[in-house]
């Protein structure tokens, strides 16, 4: 089977964003408007933080209120297909825990595609790219 990522030690996190900037740079841009992954603050570093990532659903609520299947599910996760989407932010919507980012510039969302790559950059060891 494939590989998901996972959050492995929140406890961990101190709000760096190096994993959302090595997510967003998948896409050769700097900043983190293409970043699949978001870190929310529960109170800085005394409360700490919620890393926010996609859960690979075994039934995506994102994929079943798209209107024109532009979400499919796939072996680990969803996968959009931008050309299909129409920016309807529905997704964002359906999402319980808010791992569906949006691309203001695109008008598209952005859903982790369980690549590991943000896994690799952080120093922490709060993410994991595991074999599910």
């Amino acid at each position: 089977m494939g590989k998901r990522l996972r959050v492995v030690d929140v406890e961990r996190c101190v709000d760096c964003l190096l994993c959302a900037f090595a997510c967003a740079r998948r896409f050769g841009g700097g900043g983190l408007a293409k970043s699949a992954i978001a870190v929310r603050s529960v109170g800085g570093m005394e409360r700490g933080f919620v890393v926010v990532v996609c859960r690979a659903c075994e039934d995506p609520p994102c994929q079943a209120v798209c209107p024109v299947g532009a979400i499919r599910k796939v072996e680990v996760g969803v996968r959009v297909d931008a050309e299909r989407c129409i920016g309807c932010g529905m997704c964002v919507e359906a999402c319980a825990i808010g791992a569906v980012q949006w691309d203001v510039a695109e008008r598209k969302p952005v859903i982790c595609v369980h690549c590991g790559l943000c896994a690799q950059f952080c120093p922490h060891g709060v993410l994991a790219h595991e074999e599910v």
